[in-house]
């Protein structure tokens, strides 16, 4: 690859989002002559938000593979291969791409973990309370509440700050996802997110984690990290934590940081791959 030959770069937003989320690194990504393809979800697609949070319906019952399996056929479409990066549950999918091996680098940001990963501390559990405390609304479209963002995304910031960004950003959740999750991280051989540890040809993988995150937490990103490298494969996977970043890491103030370190993390290392 050279530089006038860049990857075009696929972002995958995460639950609760809209691909709106990713307007920072994207506009910063297309600065640095890359182009950046922002698939919605299947049911958001290019939707706005308040149309999504007035008409939640196509999101229900959508689950991971289906998710998974749109975010294939883009991909596939494309005319080379590209660099994925995902935030939240769109770190999770970055994940699930990876092992089918469509990508020339991979970056999850702030990810969620695979199947038969069991980390889930305290405040990873709360942030699905509103969702896992209904198991009869499994296929549901739960809306986010002001309050739920705070604690989520916003919580360094006041309350008023927070709202004004929910109004923005947030949208109803995708409950079975959630479900999904959650119940993977006890099945690893048989869960829906379940991914190849051990996948000797996977493209490099860095993890992002903010250190005051209450969705994905420091340890789960670490719990990540160590789960691909005591696979015993040699695919690279590394891991950079980012000290006062929430789960709004690709916008919290500061982002910039973030996201140079991670596309030059990124091209470095599947120039380097690419090389081998």
């Amino acid at each position: 690859m050279t530089t006038t030959d860049k990857a075009p770069i696929v972002l995958i937003h995460g639950l609760w989002m809209t691909p709106r989320s990713w307007n920072t690194w994207a506009e910063y990504f297309r600065s640095r002559g890359h182009e950046v393809i922002i698939p919605g979800w299947p049911g958001i697609d290019d939707r706005s938000v308040a149309d999504v949070r007035s008409n939640p319906d196509a999101l229900k019952g959508i689950g991971l593979k289906q998710i998974a399996d749109h975010y294939e056929r883009i991909i596939r479409a494309l005319p080379q291969k590209p660099i994925i990066m995902g935030h939240s549950f769109g770190g999770l999918l970055t994940q699930m791409l990876a092992d089918r091996d469509l990508g020339i680098a991979y970056v999850g940001v702030t990810p969620g973990q695979p199947a038969g990963i069991t980390t889930l501390p305290a405040s990873t559990l709360w942030t699905g309370t509103p969702i896992l405390a209904n198991p009869f609304g499994k296929n549901g479209a739960k809306p986010l509440s002001k309050s739920h963002f705070h604690f989520t995304f916003g919580n360094d910031l006041g309350r008023a700050e927070s709202d004004a960004l929910w109004e923005e950003f947030a949208v109803n959740s995708y409950n079975r996802v959630f479900f999904e999750g959650v119940a993977a991280a006890f099945n690893e051989k048989g869960g829906v997110s379940h991914v190849n540890f051990a996948k000797a040809d996977r493209a490099p993988l860095l993890v992002i984690t903010g250190e005051i995150d209450h969705v994905v937490p420091p340890a789960i990103g670490q719990a990540i990290v160590k789960k691909y490298n005591a696979s015993g494969s040699p695919a690279l996977v590394e891991y950079k934590e980012y000290a006062g970043r929430t789960h709004r890491i690709v916008s919290q103030d500061g982002w910039e940081e973030v996201a140079e370190y991670a596309l030059d993390w990124a091209v470095a290392h599947s120039t380097a791959s690419s090389a081998a």
